[in-house]
């Protein structure tokens, strides 16, 4: 009956893994669509750390 708590771990680690899986696909968004809002964010990214950079302390 050792085997019991393991069986469960891994039945909720591949729960949890599944569900994450399921999530990224959950968007709608084709590669592309998705490629071009990746690099809008990035841009974002960047231009606040540029701006937080060039910030007087």
């Amino acid at each position: 009956m050792t085997r019991g708590n393991q069986r469960e771990l891994a039945r909720l680690k591949n729960l949890k893994k599944t569900t994450d899986k399921a999530k990224k696909q959950e968007d709608g968004l084709s590669a592309a669509a998705r490629k071009q809002r990746d690099a809008e964010i990035m841009q974002q990214k960047q231009k606040k750390a540029a701006e937080k950079k060039e910030e007087p302390k």
